[in-house]
């Protein structure tokens, strides 16, 4: 049994003049959790629908679980299962009727009572679908991804729009599945989300990856330990003055001045020093260490929302 959960080899898609996907190549070991991170238009979505069987790539190969879709697609279909970014379910179908039907689909599904135990969902397994929160509507949706007991899971931004509490109970439930041996591949719009569940990360934008390794090895990459943050009242000032003055490079970012620090002990002095000099109206200066969105910003030159 091949150690890969998912091996792509040269992927290509293009709609028209669009070149939505430009030779991927990835692989996720089994039992990893994976992230594809990247902007809008990125080619993430793309890629997922290829690698779920809803779109046929123009060139590359793509094998699941050591199967090839090309020769093994039915029997794919068995062992995988898809969270798209928005399920439409009819408003008056329940909960546990949601679960039952999916069922049906497959030779040996996972029993409805254990799908919503996992999903905290055993209180409204007689409730309408259209009167769960969004939070719940997630968790089914992924219970609909999980009906056949899949080794490999797509999941398509699963958390976008859902409040702080909901977003953590899903987490813990990607958690779970990995606790469980399974394959996670999701894309994320959530920097957060990406390293508090991902085993490694894959940087993507116009249709390639172009960066990719753990969480850690990824900050490590910047050789940049940490960065001052400036707040400013109002919009902050343009910052040409102090940066010649001090010698020290600055990205301005609405209300914020943004300065890696090479040496902290140093750079800090010579911050203060110069917004005394040149009177700036600072507000407050913060610390942080470097950070997955700065390797993001770096590779592909613009923000995550864009």
């Amino acid at each position: 049994m091949s150690s890969l959960a998912i091996e792509v080899n040269g992927l290509v898609k293009s709609f028209g003049t669009v070149h939505a996907v430009r030779g991927l190549n990835l692989q996720v070991q089994r039992g990893e959790v994976f992230g594809l991170l990247g902007p809008n238009g990125a080619g993430k979505t793309t890629s997922l629908e290829m690698l779920e069987g809803l779109v046929q790539p123009d060139a590359g190969t793509i094998h699941l679980l050591g199967m090839d879709w090309r020769v093994h697609g039915m029997e794919i279909r068995q062992r995988i299962g898809v969270q798209f970014q928005s399920t439409q379910l009819d408003e008056k179908i329940k909960v546990r009727e949601v679960l039952d039907m999916a069922s049906q689909y497959y030779a040996n599904p996972r029993s409805v009572p254990d799908l919503l135990k996992l999903l905290q969902l055993e209180e409204k397994a007689g409730a309408y679908q259209s009167k769960l929160s969004g939070g719940q509507r997630q968790r089914l949706a992924l219970g609909l991804a999980l009906v056949n007991d899949p080794e490999l899971v797509f999941l398509d931004e699963p958390t976008t729009g859902l409040d702080p509490q909901a977003r953590q109970s899903f987490w813990d439930l990607v958690r779970l599945l990995k606790q469980e041996g399974r394959t996670v591949l999701l894309t994320t719009h959530y920097m957060d989300e990406a390293e508090a569940l991902c085993d490694r990360i894959g940087i993507m934008d116009h249709g390639q990856i172009l960066q990719m390794g753990t969480p850690r090895e990824l900050i490590a990459s910047l050789h940049q330990p940490s960065y001052a943050e400036l707040e400013f009242a109002g919009m902050a000032p343009n910052a040409a003055s102090f940066s010649l003055q001090c010698s020290l490079p600055v990205e301005v970012k609405n209300q914020y001045w943004i300065i890696a620090l090479q040496d902290p002990k140093r750079d800090l002095q010579t911050i203060l020093s110069g917004v005394e000099s040149l009177d700036l109206p600072m507000q407050q200066l913060h610390v942080r260490r470097a950070s997955l969105e700065d390797v993001f910003l770096q590779r592909t030159g613009r923000s995550l929302r864009e």
